[in-house]
C-alpha cells in the first residue's frame, strides 16, 4: 500500500488493482494514511482554496416514465404530489435566482412523455432553454443529464449528436453527469433497469465533449455495489477524459461528485436489500479519498454532495481530497423526496462558514470553474484545460 501511494504522490496513474487495494484497507492508520495522500494530492492538483457557486436547482417535473429502485421523486401524472411547472413558474424561479446572486441554473426533470410541443420533445427542451436565456443570457445553464438526451433522440428519432447540439446552440452550457448511477449493467439491472446502459451513458458525454460542452461525472454509491464494480466505474470515467484530451476534443469533465444513497423513503425492495437509510461516512470518505487518488491527474475537481451527507460530512469531506463545496442549490427535491438529512439550500455564508473552519480560503467560481471575484490564490497548471 505504501508503494501505491507513493506512486500516486509521484503523479503517476495508479491502476484498477491498486486502487481496489486501498479501497479494501480497514486498518484506520492504513486508512489515515490514504486520507493523508488524497488530501495532499488535493492540494498539489487543485490547490489550497475552496470553490463553491451560486446556483439554483430547478426540477421542472416529477412525472416520470422510469421507475428507478433508489427514487422516491418520481411520479405518475395522477399521483398525489405530481408536478409539473408552466413557463411563468421556470421564470419565477430564474429570476428570484438572478436577485439572489446566482450565476448557474441547474434544470433536470422527470422524463415526461407529455412534455411535447407539436408531437415533439426537442422543442418542448428548447423551450424550457430560451424561457430561461432569453430573460436572462448571462446566466449559465446547466442542464439535462444524459438520460434527458437519450428520451429526447428517441422520442423524436434524433441522433444524440442532433439532440446536444440543438441545445447547445439555444443556450446550455453544460451537461450534468447524472443518470450514470454505476457504470455496470449488471448493477443497472437491478437498481435503474429501464435506463440507459453504461455504453450508450458513456457514448453521449463524450458526445458532448466532442461538441465543446463539457459535462461533470457522478457515481451513485453505498448500495448494492461492490467495491470492484466501484473502481471499474471510475476506470471508465478516466477513460472518458483521457479520450477528450488524446483527441482534443474542445470539453471535457470539469468534475466529479459521489452521490451516496438515500434509501429512508426510496421504492422498498432496494431499500431492504441495502438495509439502512443513510449513507456511511466513513465508506464514502475512504471512496472519495481513493477516488482523488486515481482520477486526480485528470479530472481535477472533486465535490461532496452536502444534500446527501449533510454539511458536517461534505466539510469533512474536503479533508479527504475534495477541493469544492458545490453550489447553494436554493431548492433541492430528487434527494430530499428520498429523506436525505442535507436539506435543500445552503447560503453563501453557510458554505463560506464551513470552509472557514478548516483554516482554508473560499472563492466563488462559475460552472465551469473559472474564478469569480477576487482571491489570492490562482489556480495552478494542470493536465486539463477546461
Amino acid at each position: 500500500m505504501d508503494l501505491i501511494l507513493r506512486r500516486a504522490l509521484d503523479g503517476c496513474d495508479i491502476s484498477t488493482t491498486e486502487a481496489l487495494v486501498l479501497l479494501q484497507q480497514k486498518e484506520p492508520d492504513r486508512i489515515a494514511a490514504i486520507q493523508a495522500a488524497a488530501d495532499r494530492l488535493r492540494s498539489l492538483q487543485a490547490g489550497d482554496t475552496v470553490t463553491y457557486v451560486v446556483n439554483r436547482n430547478i426540477n421542472f417535473t416529477n412525472i416520470c416514465e422510469q421507475h428507478c429502485n433508489f427514487c422516491a421523486f418520481r411520479r405518475d401524472e395522477e399521483d398525489p404530489g405530481a408536478f409539473w411547472l408552466d413557463w411563468e413558474q421556470i421564470l419565477a424561479k430564474a429570476t428570484d435566482a438572478v436577485h439572489l446572486g446566482a450565476t448557474e441554473i441547474c434544470m433536470q426533470g422527470g422524463l415526461n412523455l407529455k412534455a411535447k410541443i407539436n408531437g415533439a420533445s426537442l422543442p418542448y427542451y428548447l423551450r424550457l432553454v430560451e424561457t430561461i436565456k432569453d430573460k436572462f443570457p448571462q446566466l449559465h445553464l446547466h442542464a439535462f443529464s444524459p438520460q434527458e438526451i437519450q428520451f429526447i433522440a428517441r422520442e423524436d428519432s434524433l441522433s444524440f449528436s442532433y439532440v446536444i447540439a440543438a441545445l447547445r446552440d439555444a443556450g446550455v452550457g453544460s451537461m450534468p453527469g447524472t443518470a450514470a448511477e454505476v457504470l455496470d449493467d449488471s448493477v443497472r439491472k437491478i437498481i435503474c433497469p429501464e435506463k440507459l446502459n453504461s455504453a450508450t451513458w458513456l457514448e453521449i458525454v463524450e458526445t458532448a465533449h466532442k461538441l465543446g460542452l463539457p459535462t461533470t461525472s457522478t457515481m451513485l454509491c453505498g448500495h448494492i455495489e461492490t467495491a470492484s464494480q466501484q473502481i471499474l466505474h471510475l476506470e471508465k470515467l478516466r477513460k472518458l477524459q483521457q479520450t477528450a484530451c488524446e483527441k482534443g476534443y474542445p470539453a471535457r469533465i470539469t468534475e466529479f461528485i459521489l452521490l451516496p444513497f438515500v434509501g429512508q423513503h426510496a421504492p422498498p425492495s432496494l431499500r431492504k436489500r441495502v438495509g439502512r437509510d443513510q449513507p456511511v461516512l466513513a465508506d464514502i470518505l475512504l471512496l472519495t479519498a481513493v477516488s482523488r487518488i486515481f482520477l486526480g491527474n485528470w479530472i481535477v475537481n472533486h465535490q461532496p454532495s452536502w444534500v446527501k451527507l449533510g454539511i458536517t460530512g461534505a466539510t469533512e469531506a474536503l479533508k479527504w481530497g475534495c477541493n469544492d463545496i458545490g453550489g447553494t442549490l436554493m431548492e433541492e427535491h430528487i434527494t430530499t423526496m428520498a429523506g436525505a438529512i442535507g436539506g435543500s439550500c445552503q447560503s453563501v455564508e453557510d458554505l463560506q462558514r464551513a470552509i472557514s473552519s478548516l483554516g482554508r480560503n473560499y472563492r466563488q467560481r462559475d460552472t465551469i470553474y473559472r474564478s469569480l471575484g477576487i482571491d489570492d490564490f490562482a489556480f495552478p497548471q494542470v493536465k486539463v484545460y477546461f
